[in-house]
């Protein structure tokens, strides 16, 4: 009885908070699953903050989503769903803090970073692209505008072309890392067996945790070819999501099984 008053209360609130002028759908989705955390009742909270973060990815939603998947004892989704609010913003630091405690209270390891990798996540990832065109167009003008304009070359041009030149030397391999850390992923489920083949049939190679990290290394039909630090092999699509994959959409597999276990 309480669970249903509970859900009877977001719905409300939901409704009101989205005729509200000039209230957005996410951001009245987001004041629902926040009431839904304050009163305990988490699957409305998991609801609200997916569909919040589905409409407009923010790093504090998937924080918080990744707060109520916990809640509901859902390791693997709450991992995956911090991992990609600091894929998001590298700064949020309640978002690293919940991921070192969730890994230490369920004996995890974090994902193994080559060291472009590592470059990679010290700013957000949408800021690099940024970064290399502004820098690289920063040290073409400063060395061919003062000829073209028959300026006089200072010596502050050389040094300041040098030094954009030097943050777009910078830029491309963290472009790099963005691009093949976008590849790793979490396992969703617990106890899921990574498969000799992509078959339901295949024999299992061995039996990950939830929460587990991977690579994504190839794709046929509803299976995943991951890799992990203990062996290769297959998942299923909806046992392993993406860092870089979100917001999951409603059509999706992932999103269709994780409202089906609500």
């Amino acid at each position: 009885m309480t669970g249903n008053l509970s859900r009877i209360f977001c719905l409300v609130l939901f409704l009101r908070l989205a005729g509200a002028a000039g209230a957005s759908p996410a951001h009245a989705l987001f004041q629902t699953g926040s009431a839904a955390y304050r009163a305990g009742d988490y699957s409305v909270a998991v609801t609200a903050f997916r569909q919040a973060a589905e409409l407009r990815p923010a790093s504090g939603t998937l924080q918080n989503l990744g707060s109520a998947e916990w809640q509901r004892g859902r390791t693997g989704p709450a991992i995956l769903a911090w991992e990609q609010a600091v894929w998001l913003d590298p700064f949020n630091a309640s978002a690293r803090e919940n991921l070192r405690y969730a890994r230490k209270a369920a004996q995890l390891e974090s994902s193994e970073l080559p060291w472009y990798e590592v470059v990679s996540t010290w700013l957000p990832v949408n800021w690099w692209a940024w970064l290399a065109g502004s820098s690289l167009w920063l040290s073409v003008g400063l060395v061919f505008l003062p000829g073209i304009f028959r300026w006089p070359k200072r010596a502050w041009h050389q040094a300041v072309a040098a030094f954009g030149f030097a943050i777009f030397l910078l830029c491309v391999p963290a472009h790099v890392g963005v691009d093949t850390r976008s590849r790793i992923g979490f396992v969703l489920g617990k106890d899921t067996a990574l498969r000799l083949t992509p078959t339901a049939e295949a024999q299992p190679v061995t039996r990950l945790a939830a929460g587990e990290p991977g690579r994504l290394e190839r794709i046929r039909g509803g299976y995943l070819l991951i890799r992990t630090s203990r062996a290769s092999g297959w998942v299923e699509r909806s046992e392993f999501g993406l860092i870089s994959r979100f917001p999951l959409s409603a059509r999706s597999p992932e999103f269709k099984v994780m409202v089906d276990a609500l």
